[in-house]
């Protein structure tokens, strides 16, 4: 493990640690700042020479400034000849512009994997992107994880009554990611499927597969940006007779009026990952933080080692 070099940068600190200490290796020592045009400075602060490095970079809010910031540190790293450089992005901002929904729009999942490519990274490891298929839109070797093991895990340590449990898809796009959940924990699951009544913005929401009267749903997500899909979600479950309703996703993106909704919502507890850092403002009594440091770690080892990153999920 000599030759691997994990280096962070400013979107996640926090993580990079917890990834590092898991592998019992020290952070690498990079200095990032700003030229007084607002221009980003970089300097690495270490040899990295024929080294393995891997740059922890989620490009959450602010997305430009993280991202701009990941561009800079890949080319600061290619100029000082490392051997390999691995673009490890927990979050993959720009991931739901990711085909033309509209006449004349841009692809800019696309784009922004093009200029991760010709920044100079070799490898990208990624969790839990919002279209599988974006993968494909890097002309270099992408490592997709999963958050699930993580969730389930917590939810199996709660010791809830299995008997109770149903695990429900918000909408019929979730409805494959739920069906993996349910498989994985043992429970039955239950679709939300929602109806235009008229020309005007009320539907109708009806609950297809297992009943929900006295039981309890969990409800899980890749993310949750302005909860308003989740949030009216649980109110349709909370209506069907659900008894506690928990929530799940991967990247607490938490912006715009989340915060309002998720105090108001019907939800018992709302579980997300440290994929992105939350802030103190976003905190709320009922939110956990579950760590994925010891998966990407595991991750960031195997591709070290040059071993195969899918048998982490079978």
């Amino acid at each position: 493990m000599n030759d691997l070099k994990i280096f962070s940068g400013p979107a996640n600190p926090a993580l990079t640690q917890d990834i590092c200490r898991y592998l019992n290796l020290p952070m690498g020592k990079i200095s990032l700042g700003r030229f007084p045009d607002g221009e980003i400075s970089c300097k690495i602060d270490e040899d990295v020479r024929g080294r393995d490095v891997f740059i922890v970079q989620p490009t959450s809010p602010p997305v430009n400034e993280h991202l701009m910031e990941l561009l800079v540190m890949i080319d600061s790293f290619k100029r000082a000849s490392s051997f390999r450089i691995t673009a490890v992005i927990p979050y993959f901002g720009y991931a739901r512009q990711d085909r033309k929904d509209a006449g004349r729009v841009p692809i800019t999942a696309k784009l922004v994997a093009n200029l991760i490519v010709r920044a100079g990274a070799d490898r990208v490891l990624a969790m839990d992107l919002h279209a599988a298929q974006i993968q494909g839109f890097f002309d270099v070797p992408v490592d997709h994880l999963y958050a699930a093991p993580v969730l389930n895990n917590h939810f199996q340590s709660l010791e809830l009554a299995k008997e109770d449990l149903v695990v429900v898809s918000a909408d019929e796009g979730g409805i494959k990611r739920a069906l993996g959940h349910a498989n994985r924990l043992g429970v039955p699951l239950a679709i939300i499927d929602k109806r235009r009544l008229s020309a005007d913005t009320i539907k109708s929401a009806n609950i297809i597969g297992a009943n929900l009267e006295g039981k309890t749903a969990l409800m899980f997500d890749d993310m949750i940006s302005t909860a308003g899909s989740i949030c009216g979600a649980a109110e349709v479950v909370h209506d069907h007779g659900a008894r506690a309703i928990y929530a799940a996703a991967t990247h607490g993106l938490l912006v715009g009026p989340a915060i309002e909704r998720l105090k108001t919502a019907p939800f018992q507890a709302i579980v997300i990952t440290d994929s992105i850092p939350l802030t103190p403002g976003k905190m709320l009594s009922n939110i956990q933080v579950l760590s994925v440091a010891s998966l990407l770690g595991q991750a960031i080892k195997r591709i070290h080692r040059n071993e195969s990153v899918s048998m982490m999920f079978q």
